[in-house]
């Protein structure tokens, strides 16, 4: 995964949404022009009007993973469907690499979803009277392929995603994580730099979903891709994302590291996914360290920045002096003691007013 701060300070944004409404019915930019831009859900409503996206602005970075999640009726499907310029907008300005998204005719349009962006839906889409190999085969045989490159890259495909010796197998022929898996290798075939998933995981049972999770992170461990991904699961999105952005009423009601939305939830609506969250699974040891380091005060023990706490609990738990955190390079960043983990269980203070 990406660091959020060093992309945005030091390169330009892969996808800039500015203002970018998405609203159903006649009167939609009508009451967008009365208002001046700045129209509440009720308004909309009363005005025989359906919101689907109301002013979202945000900015994704090269190899960032913004997951988009919210409860049903959100509006975070929609959202990536006016991203992917499969739903047109109602107002606002979307930008990818640079370029005017909503500015495009029908044929930069196709260039740009041929050459730049791979999709993977909830419904896998697999062409049941094809092989693995040609469903994977297919996109790339669109764009003018020739069947050589095509079958090829396909290969490759069918190793990186792990289904070496299925390739001829009919999706009928496979279970659920694997077909989603033909889906996955489908949509990078053609090399995307943006990556679009909606709900890709959310019609599989919970063990299939959670090696479909692992497959994920390790793809984009590899490949490095600009993705936004679309869920309902809060533990998924806490899970796989860099940031996350909670939507209600097609209103983004924060967007922010999942340590954040965990530790410093912004309205009443996000804290009610945070109650139930176990802490120690989500949080790493930098989001509670003391950046103020006593050397004096420090045994022997020394712990990654970026481990989960869970994993380092124990150790740090049986420690009597403070724990010195250090860096990948092995350079000391911070320091942490054991009761900073157990206020974190079981105290009634916030993480943040202890580290104030």
């Amino acid at each position: 995964m990406s660091s959020q701060a060093t992309t945005a300070s030091t390169t330009k944004p892969v996808i800039k949404c500015s203002s970018v409404y998405k609203v159903f019915g006649e009167n939609a930019k009508k009451v967008l022009a009365q208002y001046n831009g700045h129209v509440d859900a009720k308004t909309f409503k009363d005005a025989g009007c359906v919101v689907g996206v109301n002013n979202a602005s945000f900015e994704v970075y090269k190899g960032e993973i913004l997951v988009v999640m919210g409860l049903s009726g959100s509006g975070k499907s929609t959202l990536l469907r006016c991203i992917s310029r499969l739903t047109d907008t109602t107002s606002g300005d979307i930008f990818i690499d640079g370029q005017d998204l909503l500015a495009m005719n029908s044929k930069q349009l196709i260039e740009l979803r041929r050459n730049k962006m791979g999709m993977v839906f909830q419904n896998f889409g697999l062409l049941p009277h094809k092989t693995v190999l040609e469903n994977i085969a297919f996109p790339l045989q669109v764009k003018g392929k020739g069947t050589d490159e095509s079958v090829s890259r396909a290969l490759e495909m069918v190793e990186l995603v792990g289904l070496d010796g299925r390739e001829n197998y009919f999706p009928r022929q496979l279970s659920g994580g694997q077909q989603q898996r033909v889906g996955i290798a489908r949509s990078l075939a053609v090399e995307p730099d943006i990556w679009f998933l909606d709900e890709p995981f959310s019609a599989l049972d919970p063990l299939i979903r959670k090696e479909m999770q692992d497959e994920f992170l390790r793809l984009q461990g590899v490949l490095n891709k600009t993705i936004l991904f679309v869920t309902h699961d809060f533990n998924e999105a806490l899970r796989l994302a860099d940031r996350i952005a909670i939507m209600k009423d097609g209103v983004i009601e924060q967007l922010d590291t999942p340590a954040n939305i965990v530790l410093r939830p912004a309205t009443e609506y996000v804290q009610k996914f945070t109650e139930e969250v176990p802490r120690e699974k989500v949080l790493k040891i930098e989001d509670i360290m003391d950046p103020e380091v006593a050397t004096s005060q420090l045994g022997p023990l020394q712990v990654l920045k970026d481990v989960i706490i869970q994993t380092v609990a124990e150790a740090v738990l049986t420690e009597q002096k403070h724990v010195a955190v250090v860096n990948d390079t092995g350079d000391i960043v911070g320091s942490i003691h054991a009761s900073k983990i157990i206020h974190m269980l079981f105290g009634t203070e916030n993480v943040t007013d202890e580290k104030a």
